[in-house]
């Protein structure tokens, strides 16, 4: 059995549930071999964002070459972006790879705890050049709405129609998280060549979901290297999520927005 490999292009989480920290525990516990680029460091914690430094974009984009040149990369995840300069040259740096290896975009705009992890101009940059270059992009209802210059959507029909819409900036599929949605009920829709996908799910009642976006798209990313279909990949990795949700508690990390249990079929 080969081992695959997925990297990921994002920030750093010093208390451990989300960003690089929270990618590359979901990597190795969907049985892939995780490697991270850094695209900011972060000083923050259950409760919030308290200060982020930004690492020089030509650095980013030194770490993605140098993991390429050496290591076969079976799969990419992006995350935390920061700033329209990064932006640009992580889009160039992977074009080369988009028909060859699949890349998953999380659009990261704001923390649990509502402070912003993109600036103003990124957004553009992120749309422009970043979208593509992606095989999936896995935005939630505000970060959908930001992209496309919309209001957040309040209805699967307006859901779909901005997975839609958001496919045509591009990427070759757009999952869009309802997890924004009122009620019980939190689906997502997938937009991709053949149509769209829904997948359904209850809402957990929980405050410890630190770190789910990141989590989810790192699933999906490691699925994808294994050589799942994108809907595979998704249903693979929303299941693998709700068992993480549904253990947080049986971690005790923090007094504000706790992680999920990356670990939770292990321990």
């Amino acid at each position: 059995m080969t081992i695959r490999n997925v990297l990921s292009i994002a920030g750093s989480d010093p208390s451990g549930g989300a960003g690089i920290q929270a990618d590359l525990k979901a990597f190795a516990a969907r049985g892939t071999y995780g490697m991270a680029a850094l695209t900011a460091l972060t000083a923050q914690n259950t409760q919030g964002v308290t200060g982020v430094l930004t690492i020089p974009a030509a650095f980013v984009a030194n770490q993605i070459r140098t993991v390429f040149l050496d290591v076969r990369v079976d799969a990419v995840k992006i995350g935390m972006i920061a700033n329209a300069e990064i932006a640009e040259i992580v889009a160039d740096v992977l074009r080369p790879y988009r028909d060859t290896v699949p890349i998953v975009l999380d659009p990261v705009m704001i923390a649990k705890g509502g402070s912003p992890l993109l600036s103003a101009d990124a957004v553009d940059a992120v749309t422009r050049r970043l979208m593509p270059v992606a095989a999936l992009v896995t935005p939630n209802l505000p970060e959908a709405a930001a992209l496309l210059g919309e209001p957040i959507a309040t209805t699967r029909e307006e859901m779909a129609g901005q997975a839609e819409r958001l496919r045509g900036l591009g990427p070759k599929a757009a999952l869009v998280k309802g997890g924004h949605l009122d009620g019980d009920e939190s689906p997502d829709v997938l937009a991709e060549a053949s149509g769209l996908h829904w997948f359904e799910g209850r809402r957990v009642p929980t405050k410890n979901t630190h770190g789910t976006g990141c989590t989810l798209s790192s699933s999906i990313a490691a699925e994808l290297a294994k050589g799942a279909s994108p809907v595979e990949a998704v249903t693979i990795a929303k299941i693998y999520l709700a068992g993480a949700i549904a253990a947080a508690g049986d971690l005790s990390v923090g007094s504000g927005h706790g992680p999920v249990s990356h670990f939770h079929a292990m321990w």
